[in-house]
């Protein structure tokens, strides 16, 4: 699976197994608090922010909005001002990241991300939360922990690592629930979205 450089590399590894012979089957898994599909706490990039464990799940269930990103190298406001975004909306951006960097397992440094100034957009019009389809918000050694600051201390919560490649832009349901863990800067999660019911 790919994974940030500087992350430790994911690893599942059989311990028992019934092929074998044990009375049962279990696997010993190893990874970064940020692999995969993965929320961002504050903790992650602000001092005494708060931990994954204090996050309130009415953040990452209910209505969002998937915006498509025609940019290649970065989402910035001159493309987010043609959306309305509006205090409290959970925006997940559909970028190229989607049809080209899951099929590989190295990681990919040229994805689109979202530009500090952008980010400062979404922080004034206090979002409630942004997903994004790749490893990070901010860019690979272009601005990554300026623009988690932004959004963090904001108290826009992250979402990294989304598959949004058969997702057609518009309104869904996210439901998106993070492992709880007592202190975690961040933690694996399951996110799925469905079309958004009317009315």
């Amino acid at each position: 699976m790919a994974h940030w450089p500087t992350d430790p590399p994911v690893r599942i590894q059989r311990v028992l197994d019934m092929e074998r012979g044990d009375s049962h089957t279990l696997s010993l898994l190893s990874m970064g608090s940020h692999s995969g599909t993965h929320i961002d706490a504050p903790l992650h990039f602000v001092k005494q922010g708060r931990s994954i464990d204090q996050l309130s799940p009415d953040i990452l269930i209910g209505r969002a909005r998937v915006i498509e990103i025609c940019d290649g190298e970065s989402i910035k406001p001159v493309e987010l001002a043609q959306y309305d975004i509006r205090r409290g909306e959970r925006l997940l951006f559909k970028t190229r990241n989607s049809s080209r960097v899951w099929q590989s397992d190295r990681f990919i440094e040229d994805f689109v991300f979202l530009s500090e100034a952008a980010a400062s957009l979404l922080a004034e019009r206090r979002v409630r939360l942004v997903g994004i389809d790749y490893l990070s918000i901010g860019g690979f050694k272009r601005d990554g922990g300026r623009v988690h600051r932004l959004l963090l201390e904001a108290g826009v919560w992250i979402i990294e690592g989304l598959d949004l490649s058969g997702a057609e832009p518009g309104g869904y349901e996210l439901v998106c629930l993070p492992i709880k863990l007592s202190g975690g800067d961040g933690a694996s999660a399951r996110a799925i979205i469905r079309p958004a019911r009317r009315g």
